[in-house]
């Protein structure tokens, strides 16, 4: 599969040059596979971190290494549009442990169904300190959220810029985590793909 995937890396690469850093995206079909009863729900890290994100916290004071919400400006949250503006501006939150209850009453029904409610996994903090915050968003920025919503799951896995070797990692180690989490291993895949944002998806066998 490596060295297919080093080919099919190279064809994408001879692709007209785009004003901007392409993302990479992996996208693996399924078989065998019910969405509807069966879900893969996992975090996987990789060893070459994709971008920043845009991380925002549920904290009882304000911290100056994440963008905070308290609980005091919970309340302005209760129009909807401020709301679906908050959940699209940030690709994660983290929370405080003590503060769960309120954020799941507050902000669960647009975070939960955006698939960006802190979890126990990755996101709730029982010690808030700026050297947990940090470690926490350096963690936050080398994972990969995989949540089976249908029979194809498709995945940012790096961007044009980085190096083949970094991308063929990190795409290994995703594909195995999915692997082993899906009912049926390999029997559960029909095939996958990748891509660049303005490409067409070139097969791998």
């Amino acid at each position: 599969m490596k060295e297919q995937l080093k080919k099919a890396l190279a064809e994408l690469r001879k692709d007209k040059e785009r004003k901007f850093d392409q993302t990479i995206d992996l996208i693996v079909n399924l078989k065998k596979f019910d969405a509807k009863k069966e879900t893969v729900n996992l975090i996987v890290n990789v060893p070459h971190k994709i971008k920043d994100k845009k991380i925002a916290g549920f904290l009882e004071t304000k911290n100056s290494k994440v963008e905070t919400i308290t609980l005091a400006e919970f309340k302005k949250y209760s129009d909807k549009k401020l709301l679906k503006k908050l959940v699209k501006k940030y690709d994660f939150f983290i929370a405080q442990a003590s503060l769960m209850p309120k954020v799941a009453t507050t902000f669960g029904r647009v975070l939960g169904p955006a698939g960006k409610m802190p979890s126990p996994q990755l996101g709730i903090m029982m010690k808030v300190d700026d050297e947990s915050i940090e470690g926490l968003k350096k963690k936050v920025n080398s994972s990969i959220k995989i949540k089976t919503k249908e029979a194809s799951i498709k995945l940012a896995v790096g961007k044009q810029s980085m190096k083949d070797e970094e991308i063929l990692e990190n795409i290994n180690i995703i594909y195995e985590a999915l692997l082993k989490a899906l009912p049926k291993n390999k029997e559960n895949i029909k095939n996958i793909s990748i891509k660049f944002t303005m490409t067409k998806p070139i097969k791998i066998n």
